[in-house]
């Protein structure tokens, strides 16, 4: 009788630590990016948010952001445009992204638009603001061929680029395409076994959806909303370019303290970005708390 062994290749004894090694500095870019440019910074304006100008230790600035009207309309004012373009960059991304995934689409319409999406997420700053300048302005290429050839003014209707309105619209070109980056993995982990084991128990699509897909992507889909409230919360480049001082979101309010003029208070400054670190922490704990809870049905 033949009898086979299997061998197993000898390990050397280091090699393990060696990699352990490796990976370590592999690493340490990383952890110095992140000390340099995120851990020191924050940990510099938590200090600063505390001092006054002379130095001298202080709750004046923090009680500002509660008192001073300017800094709280401001503060409301990011809020409700990130929380509209928040609510509409997830309605109409999740149903893009459904179309191109379970809606039986052809798979190169998928590719196409998951490509777009990657890009356009993180099309922001003076470039897109003059894009929708230069589209939906005063004499901006859509509004001028609405008035030239359908006798539609758009702009007496109320609609102003420069507005709320305008700049929440401004804002769903990046949030749409981040939603439909963020919700796909959750569409693409629903199991073809649910909608069969519906179908052979009675139930109807309806059914399929009230009672399965949706339960299991409602975590992802309030995870990615929080997602989107605070990437529009943090935007400062677009909001500046396309609407000035005109439009006084907090990011412009904290970029007016910094930015070194007469009317400028640096550590106010520190209190702001202080109050806006704690918003966005608390939207994107709840986003990673909501995507770690509904990857369990994945897993």
């Amino acid at each position: 009788m033949n009898t086979t062994t299997n061998t197993v290749p000898a390990v050397a004894p280091g090699s393990a630590r060696t990699g352990g090694g490796l990976a370590v500095l592999g690493m340490a870019p990383f952890v110095l990016f992140a000390l340099l440019f995120l851990v020191v910074p924050t940990a510099l304006l938590l200090v600063g948010a505390f001092f006054d100008r002379e130095g001298h230790f202080t709750f004046g600035n923090i009680t500002e952001l509660f008192t001073n009207p300017a800094i709280v309309s401001s503060f409301w004012l990011s809020i409700k445009i990130s929380f509209a373009s928040a609510l509409g960059g997830a309605f109409i991304g999740f149903f893009v992204a459904y179309a191109v995934i379970l809606g039986g689409l052809p798979e190169w319409m998928r590719g196409a638009v998951m490509t777009f999406s990657g890009v356009a997420s993180n099309f922001a700053g003076v470039p897109l603001a003059f894009a929708f300048l230069a589209t939906l302005g005063r004499v901006g290429l859509v509004t001028v061929l609405l008035r030239d050839y359908l006798g539609f003014n758009l702009y007496s209707t109320g609609f102003n680029i420069l507005s709320f309105t305008g700049l929440t619209l401004v804002y769903l070109y990046f949030q749409i395409p981040l939603m439909v980056l963020v919700i796909a993995p959750a569409l693409d982990g629903l199991k073809r076994e649910w909608r069969e084991a519906n179908a052979v128990l009675g139930g109807s699509n309806f059914h399929y959806w009230q009672h399965i897909a949706l339960p299991i992507l409602l975590p992802s889909i309030l995870g990615a909303t929080l997602l989107l409230f605070a990437n529009a919360f943090g935007a400062v480049a677009t909001a500046y370019a396309l609407t000035g001082s005109s439009l006084p979101i907090i990011p412009i309010q904290l970029f007016a303290q910094i930015r070194g003029d007469v009317l400028s208070n640096p550590n106010l400054g520190y209190a702001i970005a202080f109050g806006m670190v704690v918003i966005t922490s608390i939207s994107s704990g709840a986003y990673i708390w909501l995507r770690s809870y509904s990857e369990r049905w994945v897993r």
